[in-house]
């Protein structure tokens, strides 16, 4: 128990060595994970506040279905069971003449030419049939229901959900989505990036310890005593490159909440962003701690395990192999 400690004490001390010693290299493999883990991290708050964004708009949108004066109340309770069958409806709200004409009294009641203008005629505002629905985007099977014949000719207009009211909220929802795929591309391709350069450093470390390991195998070393200090020095990029992710994306987030409040940016709700953030600080700091250990370990035993082998004086398999 005692030499494993001892031994582990070593590999510890031989991998920050290592570190130091290729100052360089690891600075820029630290450097590229940092990005990597920020991108990943960016992409999590980010897609969590598309979300809120899409659910507060979502949440806003119903179609409105305006009725004849001549619909009856059965033709009504008919269509409006109908709606409610659907899968993607959420909810289905009568409105009638009269309450549709105090809505509409409410929310113009600072424009005195309107109230006006409504209160010197009969109630011109159709009945009302307003439809939420789950998902606005996919909507079909409720076009498809209010735009059979039968259906049509109770209607006095067209829906509310049409035109270029329709074509805007189609618009966000595709932004929304494109942000999403290109910020998880982004991720992934820093990933492989950032693997690919902790593999490239560890080789050319191997390459130039090539003589020492040698030696430490000739001397009876085991293949973790040699591999250890590559893996702990990988696991420090690693856990440096989590610490200056998370710091620098606090800094940003604070610093832009406090530039912009709680306003919202485009299609970046700055003020949820950072909200979010500071909920959940110490997960992602968790999750990016595992991340970047994780990147830096795999990179390393990949590269170990193949390059070991061969400036170590260990022949592969299947050369063995055919020696015998």
């Amino acid at each position: 128990m005692k030499h494993d400690l001892i031994t582990l004490e070593r590999i510890f001390k031989a991998g920050c060595v290592n570190f130091v010693r290729n100052a360089s290299l690891s600075i820029a493999a630290t450097a590229v994970m940092v990005v990597t883990l920020t991108i990943v991290l960016f992409s999590v708050v980010a897609n969590a506040t598309f979300t809120n964004t899409l659910a507060q708009i979502n949440e806003k949108i119903d179609i409105s279905v305006y009725l004849k004066d001549s619909v009856t109340e059965k033709e009504r309770n008919e269509l409006i069971d109908k709606l409610k069958k659907l899968q993607n409806v959420r909810g289905v709200e009568y409105l009638s003449k009269e309450k549709a004409l105090d809505n509409y009294r409410e929310q113009n009641k600072d424009d005195l030419n309107l109230l006006l203008a409504i209160s010197q005629t009969d109630n011109p505002l159709p009945a009302t049939i307003r439809i939420k629905p789950v998902d606005p985007v996919k909507n079909n099977d409720i076009k498809t229901v209010l735009e059979t014949p039968e259906v049509l000719k109770l209607q006095s207009d067209k829906t509310s959900y049409s035109g270029e009211r329709q074509q805007n909220i189609d618009e966000i929802t595709k932004s929304t989505t494109f942000f999403r795929r290109a910020i998880f591309a982004s991720a992934v391709i820093f990933a492989v990036i950032s693997m690919l350069m902790i593999f490239n450093t560890i080789q050319m470390a191997i390459f130039n310890r090539r003589d020492e390991l040698t030696i430490m195998r000739l001397l009876g070393a085991g293949t973790w005593y040699i591999r250890g200090p590559f893996i702990v020095e990988t696991v420090l990029y690693g856990v440096i490159a989590a610490i200056v992710s998370i710091s620098a994306c606090n800094f940003l987030l604070v610093a832009q909440a406090k530039a912009f409040g709680s306003s919202s940016l485009s299609l970046l709700d700055i003020g949820y962003a950072n909200d979010y953030f500071a909920k959940y600080f110490w997960v992602f700091f968790g999750l990016q701690l595992i991340a970047g250990i994780s990147i830096g370990a795999i990179s390393a035993l990949i590269a170990t395990k193949r390059y070991l082998r061969f400036h170590t004086g260990r022949k592969p398999r299947r050369l063995r192999r055919r020696k015998k």
